[in-house]
């Protein structure tokens, strides 16, 4: 008897709204990135237990521009579809996520191979976010929720239900009828539709309850493509809307895949909140659960309920592990490690070098932490409560316009920087910022002159409680400012309510527009049990 278990999250830290597939003996799981770049993570497995990142998809301008989007904008849930061998992503790219509107636009991308490069995007429509790709044979069909900015006071009656179109190959455009096939359950805010088709039914997968408590999965289906779909006498599918206490919230979206077995599992995202606060600073994760068919044609959580598990029964596949990422980044390669990201738009060497000074990472300062435009900023995500981060930086600032340092950070409303700068009264000196909700605070205590040209930084994590430590020569560490509430960098949190999670990375500000740089030496990230 097969006893693996699989442990949950699957993929830990921010990494939401999953889209998986199944290619032969390969499982690619992409994700959304919102303002992230680039755009759209893919993630591999033989065996549904062990993942890594293997590549991201949105590379290049010409497939997202981002530049000016408001926090949590951007890429929204990604759709990961194989056809006739090739791979097909579908993506919004939200522009406006405030007020009674949702300006956005729909786009696809493909590719033959999924970890080289990936076409310029074909446009589709901008009715509604969370578009998904049915392959019907050999007829393609369109899938999005569609917005109604006229009806009611908030979210919930905003959301107008499941439409349908199909796309010409040879047109490369939508073409006919849009028809609607879905008007949601109660549970309302319909959603992250995924369609598949199995023994004469279409099966409609939704997402429904908005992705916060109320989140949940929930399932219709239906003889005809168009409709009408009956709804699943067992929804909502997956949910923890009724167990506020439950170690998972927030579980909702989903998609399913068959393994080359005949066995069933369903990614969908979750969160973790911190025990007092109950604020998930790791953002919205992935996880995955078996699942069954019955009788009737339905399927269920293979647990029975409607609660997810934290160790799931893992398929009968030969288990297939991966090398983890250093711990420590001593940039001595030529090219950025695949574990981080830049805000909104890529790097030139404007901006960064690898080369400029080998084995040093050089960031070109630019505009502040608050701003929606380009930022000298590098990121990896916080992917456990407990961590600790460090870098050693070289900067030589002649002003409090020039900035550089190890940055926490949720958005440009919420993070934790620990920095240098320069002072009229202590010169080059070792600052803190922390920015809650939008607004700065500089603490007094944590003002250090430095008499040396390098500095090494550290930010350390435990839960809901952040500290601060430098060090002159990267062995002996002296405790700096207070402690500082961690939980700020939530979705959960502040005026906001955004969607995406904590990171942790260097960055280098010049706003008196002369771009001075800062050379970091390296990068460590360890995650803590």
């Amino acid at each position: 008897m097969n006893k693996k278990k699989i442990k949950n999250p699957i993929l830990p830290g921010f990494h939401p709204d999953p889209s998986i597939i199944r290619v032969n003996d390969d499982y690619y799981i992409a994700t959304s990135t919102f303002e992230w770049f680039p755009g759209v993570e893919i993630h591999h497995s033989k065996d549904l237990i062990h993942w890594h990142l293997v590549s991201r998809v949105l590379t290049r301008q010409s497939q997202i521009n981002m530049i000016g989007e408001p926090c949590s904008s951007g890429v929204w849930a990604p759709c990961l579809t194989y056809h006739q061998g090739v791979f097909y992503l579908v993506y919004s790219d939200l522009k406006t996520i405030t007020g009674p509107y949702k300006d956005l636009k729909n786009y696809f991308v493909t590719t033959t191979d999924i970890l080289g490069e990936w076409s310029d995007p074909i446009y589709l429509n901008g009715s509604g976010f969370d578009p998904s790709f049915f392959h019907d044979d050999d007829s393609h069909y369109i899938l999005n929720m569609i917005w109604d900015h006229r009806k009611g006071s908030n979210h919930k009656g905003r959301f107008g239900g499941i439409i349908i179109q199909e796309y010409s190959t040879s047109e490369k455009k939508l073409i006919g009828p849009v028809t609607t096939i879905f008007k949601g359950t109660d549970l309302k805010v319909t959603e992250g539709p995924h369609l598949y088709k199995r023994d004469g039914y279409y099966y409609l997968l939704c997402a429904e309850g908005g992705t916060g408590p109320g989140h949940a999965v929930t399932l219709a289906r239906s003889k005809n493509l168009v409709g009408p779909y009956e709804v699943c006498p067992y929804n909502p599918i997956l949910t923890t809307r009724d167990h506020p206490d439950f170690f998972f919230q927030r579980c909702g979206h989903g998609d399913i895949v068959e393994t080359q077995n005949g066995e069933w599992y369903m990614v969908h995202l979750c969160s973790r909140p911190s025990p007092v606060k109950k604020r998930s600073i790791l953002g919205r994760e992935t996880a995955i659960q078996k699942i069954m068919w019955d009788n009737d044609g339905w399927f269920r959580l293979q647990s029975g309920g409607r609660l997810p598990e934290k160790y799931v029964e893992a398929p009968d596949l030969t288990e297939i592990s991966w090398p983890k990422l250093p711990e420590r980044d001593n940039f001595t390669s030529k090219k950025l490690n695949i574990m981080y990201q830049t805000l909104r738009q890529p790097f030139d060497e404007s901006i960064l070098s690898l080369t400029e000074r080998p084995g040093f990472l050089r960031l070109k300062g630019q505009y502040s932490l608050h701003s929606n435009f380009t930022q000298a900023l590098i990121a990896r995500r916080q992917q456990a409560f407990r961590y600790r981060a460090r870098t050693c930086v070289e900067f030589l600032p002649s002003t409090y316009q020039q900035m550089a340092g190890l940055v926490a950070l949720y958005d440009t409303e919420n993070y934790y920087y620990l920095h240098v700068t320069w002072d009229e009264e202590l010169g080059i000196c070792l600052k803190i910022a922390n920015c809650d909700d939008g607004t700065l605070h500089y603490c007094e205590e944590g003002s250090i002159p430095l008499k040396q040209k390098g500095i090494h930084l550290e930010i350390n994590v435990d839960y809901e409680v952040l500290t601060y430590a430098y060090s002159c020569n990267g062995d002996q560490w002296h405790k700096i400012g207070s402690f500082y509430d961690a939980s700020i960098l939530s979705d959960e949190y502040g005026k906001a309510g955004h969607f995406t999670g904590a990171f942790i990375g260097i960055c280098a500000q010049d706003i008196s527009g002369a771009s001075l740089f800062a050379d970091f030496d390296y990068f460590e990230y360890n995650d803590f049990p």
